[in-house]
């Protein structure tokens, strides 16, 4: 399955470059035991945050952000097999919950929970 992994990125970072990188480092923290269990695990800021640089965004929630970050995540469910929400308090991985549900896509909060890594 391809599978988005959805947590926090921004939230409870006050926009901190360090703090969401620590974040995006806790998102990736999960993808090489989902690659290896045979799936191909996804988080929209390995697509955004390429298309943010040469859009020019220069800080979290200006113009080109609000065009990028969230559309490239809504845009990846629509090919996605199923979600990995992380903990942690995140509107946007809400939103992508809220969409994987209305598309009846499995959603995973544990390791698990994820064929072939039980």
């Amino acid at each position: 399955m391809m599978i988005l992994v959805a947590g926090p990125y921004r939230s409870g970072t006050n926009d901190d470059p360090e703090l969401m990188q620590k974040n995006l480092s806790r998102l990736e923290s999960v993808t090489l035991d989902l690659f290896r269990a045979g799936h191909l695990p996804v988080i929209g800021e390995w697509l955004a945050l390429p298309l943010l640089h040469l859009a020019g965004s220069k800080r979290p929630g200006d113009a080109p952000y609000n065009e990028i970050l969230y559309p490239v995540a809504e845009r990846l469910l629509q090919k996605c097999d199923a979600v990995f929400r992380m903990n942690g308090e995140s509107k946007g991985a809400d939103e992508d919950v809220r969409i994987a549900k209305e598309r009846g896509l499995p959603i995973f909060f544990n390791l698990s929970e994820v064929p072939g890594c039980a």
